[in-house]
């Protein structure tokens, strides 16, 4: 499994995010697999990234919690929870996205 988080420059959510998918991991059964942190600087490779802000997970390539219609670009990515709008995502809804890729056959 390919797991990335997408980051702009001094994202203040970048470490509670590597945090929580390294918790969120573990507690799927996943506890050895790598996190790649890669940042994003131009709107380019945003565009090229489908990155729509940071913090951005990817597992396999995909954005569990994409959005459609929403635009690439470089700024702090908001997600909708149960409380409101965070910095970062649920863990149960990051969970089931993770173990969803685990059970799914990589080619």
């Amino acid at each position: 499994m390919d797991i990335e988080l997408l980051v702009v420059n001094d994202c203040p959510s970048q470490e509670t995010a590597a945090a929580l998918l390294r918790h969120v991991l573990d507690e799927a059964g996943l506890p050895g697999t790598p996190i790649r942190t890669v940042t994003v600087t131009s709107q380019r490779q945003a565009e090229g990234l489908g990155f729509t802000g940071s913090p951005t997970i990817r597992i396999d390539g995909r954005d569990p919690f994409a959005e459609p219609g929403r635009p690439a670009g470089l700024s702090c990515r908001l997600y909708p929870t149960a409380s409101g709008l965070a910095g970062l995502p649920e863990p149960g809804p990051l969970r089931q996205a993770l173990e969803r890729a685990a059970r799914t056959p990589h080619t």
